[in-house]
C-alpha cells in the first residue's frame, strides 16, 4: 500500500503537491483530500533526531525531537500544528494543515496598529512559552541548554563564516583571539539569566497565521533551555523583516509590562547583546548554508542582519571599542 495512503483518514483518492521549501533535509507537501494536510518528509529519519543546530547536552533519544516537542508544546496550550499520523519508517509525518500565511507576510503592507496587534499576540505565545510549559526528562528541550560556550561557538561561526570565508581572508591570530575575548565577556553575561524555554527560531517566518487570524508556531524541533532574552531578540531583530519605526522598543515595553520578573534582571540591556549576538549567528549561518549546503537563497539577508547589528555597535556604548575592530574587518558594520 501507498505509504502516503496509509497515513490518511479516508481511502478516498488525493492530490499531492510539493511546497517550496530550504529546510535541508525536510520536504513539504500539501496532501488534498477533502480536507487538506501537511505532509513533512525526512531525507534520514534517524539522523533528524539529532539537532539541525549546535547544541550542548544533546542527548539520545527514541523519537524525533519535533514528535517529541509537539506533544509537550500542545499538551502546555502552545499552539502547534496538530500531528495526524506518522511513518516512521517511511520518514513521514503527516500534520495539520495551517495555511501559507506567515507573520511576515501578514503584515507586508499593513498598518502599524494591525502590525502591533500581531506582534502582540506572538509575544503573549512567547511568554506562555517562557513560563507555563511543562517540562520533565522526557523532553528533549530538558536536556538542552545555551550555555556561554554554545553562545560563543556562534559568535565564533560568524568570525569563521562571515567574515574569513565571506570575504576570503583569514584573520591574524592577534585578531581573532581580540575578538574572541570580547565575544567571549558577550556571550557570559547573556548565558547569566535565568533559563527558560527557548524556541531559537522564533521569527515572523516560524509563525504563521491561521484562516481564523490567530498564530502557531512551526520548526520548533530545535528548541532548548536559554535566556529569556533570545527569542525577543528573533522576533524584534528580524532580518527579514523591517518594523515600524519605534515598534520594537513598544513591544519590549509590553513584554516587560507582562513578566515583570525579567524588568528585574535588567533585561534590555541584555536584549540588546542578545540581539548582536543573534544577528551575527544569522550572518554567519547564511553564509555556512551556502558554501557547506549549497544553498544560496539565504544570501539576501545578510545585509539586513548587518545593517541591525551596526545600529546596535552605535547606540550601546559598552560595544565602542568592538565596533572599531568589527568595521576594520566588515564595513558594512559601520552603518
Amino acid at each position: 500500500m501507498d505509504p502516503i495512503a496509509a497515513l490518511l483518514p479516508s481511502p478516498a483518492p488525493f492530490t499531492l503537491d510539493p511546497l517550496a521549501g530550504d529546510a535541508g533535509n525536510r520536504r513539504y507537501f500539501r496532501v488534498r483530500q477533502g480536507t487538506s494536510y501537511i505532509l513533512m518528509q525526512l531525507a534520514d529519519p534517524e539522523g533528524f533526531k539529532q539537532s539541525e543546530e549546535a547544541v550542548t547536552g544533546e542527548v539520545a533519544i527514541d523519537e524525533l525531537p519535533f514528535l517529541n516537542l509537539q506533544r509537550y508544546l500542545a499538551a502546555a496550550g502552545i499552539p502547534v500544528p496538530e500531528l495526524i499520523a506518522t511513518d516512521m519508517a517511511a520518514g513521514l509525518v503527516l500534520l495539520e494543515d495551517l495555511g501559507d500565511l506567515s507573520l511576515m507576510q501578514s503584515i507586508d503592507g499593513a498598518p502599524r496598529e494591525e502590525i502591533a496587534a500581531r506582534y502582540r499576540a506572538a509575544i503573549d505565545i512567547l511568554l506562555r512559552l517562557q513560563r507555563g510549559t511543562p517540562l520533565d526528562n522526557g523532553c528533549v528541550a530538558a536536556h538542552r541548554d545555551y550555555t556561554e560556550a554554545l553562545l560563543l561557538w556562534e559568535f565564533d561561526h560568524y568570525v569563521e563564516y562571515g567574515i574569513e570565508v565571506l570575504h576570503g581572508t583569514p584573520l591574524p591570530a592577534a585578531t581573532r583571539n581580540e575578538l574572541g575575548a570580547r565575544f567571549a565577556g558577550l556571550a557570559r553575561r547573556i548565558a547569566r539569566q535565568r533559563p527558560v524555554l527557548v524556541h531559537r527560531d522564533y521569527h515572523s517566518r516560524n509563525i504563521m497565521v491561521r484562516p481564523d487570524g490567530s498564530l502557531s508556531l512551526i520548526d520548533f524541533q530545535d528548541a532548548l533551555m536559554g535566556p529569556p532574552t533570545y527569542d525577543l531578540a528573533s522576533l524584534l531583530w528580524d532580518p527579514y523583516v523591517t518594523l515600524p519605526e519605534g515598534l520594537a522598543g513598544e513591544l519590549t515595553s509590553y513584554f516587560l509590562s507582562q513578566d515583570p520578573e525579567a524588568k528585574r534582571d535588567g533585561f534590555e540591556p541584555l536584549l540588546a547583546l542578545t540581539a548582536l549576538q543573534r544577528l551575527f549567528k544569522a550572518a554567519g549561518r547564511f553564509v555556512y548554508i551556502d558554501r557547506v549546503k549549497g544553498n544560496p537563497g539565504f544570501l539576501a539577508d545578510i545585509p539586513a542582519c548587518l545593517a541591525r547589528s551596526a545600529t546596535i555597535l552605535a547606540e550601546v556604548p559598552e560595544l565602542a571599542d568592538l565596533r572599531d575592530i568589527l568595521v576594520e574587518l566588515e564595513p558594512r558594520l559601520a552603518g
